[in-house]
């Protein structure tokens, strides 16, 4: 496959997935291979650089080089219309049920997903494409026997997230090098879909995840310009949301803002990998231990000073500020679970609203409903925020990095927890699911970092659990035992014996038992993939 010079195509390439992978498609993702791949790989050096300053003691702060950005008087782009209200976002993967389950659910915004929510085999990625076109051509249609499955006549906005810039495709080569994930999945979707979009009154738009800062923002926004000026689009017809997942991230969160000012749909508070962020990048340190996962609320110090920059950041300068996920994933089997757990997301999700959030994430069509009644009692017929400034707002570099949490506590429980999570989850992503209820929880890559990396760290800092015994590799390795044979007992070992398990384990030893930390799972996983 691929007639392009030195672009090898080392996937399958059956049935329709040839209407994806066109010579046409592969030479343009080529050339935003060879245009920017040197530079997102010194982007990827430079984080390297910038963890050895922070393992070195170096603290975070805002930067001085950038302070007039930080004090200009500039506004983004105005939303297009069709981004204009943004009050409920649900997220899934590209799989054909998700994507019409979701567009169907009455949800503002689907932001279908190639990065964390996904698992990227071969098949996943190029049926997720195909997914998309019939998506926007409405005509994707699934017969599940006693459902048929097809669009409504009025449906969610369509956003897509590529893979993060760490990421690579193993199964396009371009020069004999994998090819970016990011530009894999921004340009195939941009190239089959920018002027299908068009026609229909929408536009290209993207979710941005990972960035540490300003200038992985600017390298986008050169991908955009390029992408449009190839396409003969008017730059600024992509818009793009942020996603302020890492702390480093949340240092420039103006400064993203600015590169991206032309194609910037905004920001949105990315909770669990910002979490993930936290433990990785101070995972060395003292003093920035977190406890049990579920006692990290978003009302703990560094988490409220972080949403409420954000908002503060998002309406100074005509940006919507986008709320974090509601991962809760209700039981159509006992209602008791449901009202306690719903209770909680609409507390959630009235914090949000009231500090001034235009709209917020949930990952299940049942949450449209509460999350929908909460922002419409704060907007009313307004489609967003944006007029709300928050001046009263003043966060210093220090409160971003305050992890205290009172009476805060790591326990058995916690990291049994993590363990089974950890296990459970990377066992569905070698099977080639990215998005895992477990626990009434939707579990994704971003949740399951939180899991190993809370490992790691309690094991290298030598953390006490509340019950006093230390937390070591031969302990978690004899809560790995117990707990696959739990999960054993659950599922049945009839449906275990199938699943990837051993790998799983081996998997979540390499990245929560380590000497050193490696910086993503899904690296050394991917490589098992296919």
């Amino acid at each position: 496959m691929a007639n392009i010079k030195g672009v090898e195509v080392r996937g399958p390439v059956e049935g329709r997935a040839a209407e994806i992978l066109t010579d046409e498609a592969l030479a343009f993702v080529a050339q935003l291979q060879r245009e920017f791949g040197a530079t997102r790989r010194d982007l990827l050096a430079r984080r390297r650089e910038r963890q050895a300053e922070l393992d070195s003691g170096v603290t975070p702060d805002f930067l001085a080089e950038t302070k007039d950005v930080r004090a200009g008087d500039w506004k983004v782009a105005p939303a297009p219309s069709d981004l204009a209200n943004r009050r409920v976002e649900i997220t899934g993967p590209t799989e054909k049920k998700m994507l019409i389950n979701a567009l169907n659910s009455g949800a503002s915004v689907f932001m279908a997903d190639f990065e964390d929510a996904n698992s990227p085999t071969w098949s996943n990625m190029l049926t997720g494409h195909m997914n998309l076109i019939d998506a926007i051509e409405r005509t994707i249609e699934l017969d599940a026997g006693d459902k048929t499955y097809r669009l409504e006549d009025d449906t969610a906005t369509l956003v897509v997230r590529p893979r993060g810039w760490h990421l690579p495709e193993k199964h396009v080569l371009v020069d004999g090098q994998p090819l970016s994930g990011s530009l894999f999945d921004f340009g195939l979707y941009f190239w089959h879909n920018a002027t299908r979009l068009l026609e229909r009154g929408s536009g290209p738009y993207f979710y941005l995840p990972k960035l540490e800062n300003h200038h992985e923002a600017r390298l986008w926004n050169d991908v955009f310009n390029l992408a449009q000026d190839t396409a003969g689009i008017e730059r600024g017809t992509i818009r793009a949301t942020v996603l302020i997942e890492t702390v480093l991230a949340a240092f420039e969160m103006e400064e993203i803002l600015y590169e991206l000012k032309e194609h910037s749909a905004g920001l949105n508070a990315g909770r669990w990998d910002y979490i993930f962020s936290i433990i990785k990048k101070f995972r060395r340190r003292g003093g920035y231990v977190l406890p049990d996962r579920n006692q990290v609320t978003m009302t703990v110090p560094f988490m409220r000073a972080y949403t409420e920059l954000l908002v503060k950041t998002c309406h100074a300068h005509g940006a919507h500020a986008i709320g974090g996920m509601a991962a809760f994933i209700p039981s159509r089997k006992d209602p008791d679970v449901n009202e306690q757990a719903i209770s909680k997301v609409k507390e959630d999700k009235e914090r949000e609203s009231s500090d001034g959030f235009d709209g917020s994430w949930i990952a299940h069509p049942d949450l449209v409903a509460p999350v929908k009644e909460v922002f419409d009692s704060v907007l009313g017929d307004n489609p967003n925020q944006l007029e709300r400034q928050r001046d009263e707002v003043s966060v210093r570099a220090g409160e971003l990095l305050d992890v205290s949490i009172e009476g805060s506590s790591v326990t058995e429980e916690g990291l049994r927890n993590n363990v089974n999570v950890g296990l459970q989850y990377l066992s569905s992503w070698l099977s080639g699911i990215g998005a895992a209820g477990i626990f009434n929880l939707m579990e994704d890559a971003a949740t399951c970092e939180i899991s190993r990396s809370q490992v790691w760290q309690w094991v290298h800092q030598g953390v006490q659990l509340e019950s006093g015994e230390k937390v070591t590799a031969e302990l978690v390795r004899r809560i790995e035992d117990e707990e696959l044979e739990r999960i054993k007992e659950s599922v049945g070992e009839e449906v275990f014996n199938k699943a990837p398990a051993k790998q799983a384990r081996a998997i979540f030893e390499d990245v929560a038992l380590a000497d050193d930390f490696i910086e993503f799972l899904t690296l050394p996983a991917y490589e098992l993939l296919d």
